[in-house]
């Protein structure tokens, strides 16, 4: 019974911790400040950032996308550009449209991959 009543009560202190980091305002990245970590010439230790990050965006909606629910809207054609060529197009890109500063980077990202790749209409 002791045992049921410490799992019991673990359980509610666990939810308790939970909801209140739920609550919590999330940091969402910016394209500003993705552009400024990718900006050349980058430490190593940004450019591993730059690199991990953009890429992740990407494979993120690889691994996402339902192919056969959801068109592609990101089409790499082969031979795909070298990432640093891509990265290079997205800091340009960032700084020519300056309404995108304070937007969520991830979705900046994927806009400006559409854009830089779009797939072919049918």
């Amino acid at each position: 019974m002791k045992k049921v009543l410490v799992l019991l009560a673990a359980f509610v202190a666990f939810s308790g911790l939970a909801q209140a980091q739920s609550s919590a305002p999330v940091k969402v990245l910016s394209t500003q400040e993705l552009v400024n970590v990718c900006k050349l010439p980058a430490s190593p230790e940004s450019r591993s950032y730059c690199v991990g990050y953009s890429t992740a965006i990407y494979d993120t909606y690889l691994a996402t996308r339902h192919p056969q629910r959801a068109k592609p809207f990101i089409c790499v054609k082969q031979p795909a550009p070298s990432r640093d060529e891509v990265i290079a197009d997205f800091v340009k890109f960032g700084q020519e449209n300056p309404q995108t500063a304070d937007k969520p980077a991830s979705g900046v990202f994927l806009g400006f991959l559409a854009a830089r790749f779009p797939c072919a209409r049918k």
